[in-house]
């Protein structure tokens, strides 16, 4: 599966800085599945709340970082520590040819992946991050992504969610299906998801 220039740039500063990191988003779910199902605009990274500081360490003074605050990007200064509910920075290079990459901040505790807009909501952290055994690549759970993708499905979140579906284990189905309850239990994804 061929994963764009992106994935190569991050891979080289998250592990020369020891960050853990795992792709999140579409790509993650064309790793999950094994092949690209479909064109992808951008490339999603997910890393860990704590370990904010740790990536702005490993790309200043060569990047440009910027968060996104209520839908909008403003410069994220040196000394802010961002909290909920934002998670996303943006970071552009600030000389150079490599691609922008979009890092998304995930919560956790000791144990568990945390969703962060249902602290109840949680996945142990063996079953939250897999890892595509062919080239060791990291990746958010299938299960995960599309519960983020269940808020405000847009066409390409329908077209992933149907393409993963059934490839999806029942315990990955039923945790799935489980976790958009709480939030809407008549969502079309929980009937599709009740499906044997």
């Amino acid at each position: 599966m061929q994963v764009d220039e992106r994935l190569r740039a991050a891979r080289e500063i998250l592990t020369a800085s020891d960050i853990p990191w795992a792709v999140a988003g579409g790509w993650a779910l064309d790793l999950f599945l094994g092949h690209q199902t479909r064109e992808h605009a951008d490339l999603d990274l997910a890393i860990w709340r704590a370990d904010q500081h740790r990536i702005r360490a490993a790309l200043t003074p060569d990047w440009v970082l910027e968060l996104a605050d209520n839908g909008v990007l403003r410069p994220w200064s040196s000394d802010e520590w961002l909290s909920l509910p934002i998670h996303e920075i943006h970071a552009r290079p600030s000389s150079s040819a490599l691609p922008p990459l979009e890092f998304l901040l995930n919560e956790r505790d000791d144990s568990s992946w945390i969703y962060r807009r249902d602290g109840q909501v949680r996945r142990e952290l063996d079953r939250a991050i897999l890892e595509r055994d062919a080239d060791a690549i990291l990746f958010l759970a299938p299960e995960i992504v599309l519960l983020y993708k269940s808020k405000a499905p847009r066409p390409t979140d329908e077209a992933d969610f149907r393409a993963v579906q059934p490839a999806l284990t029942t315990e990955q189905r039923e945790w799935l299906r489980l976790a958009i309850s709480r939030s809407n239990s008549n969502h079309p994804w929980v009937h599709d998801l009740g499906r044997p």
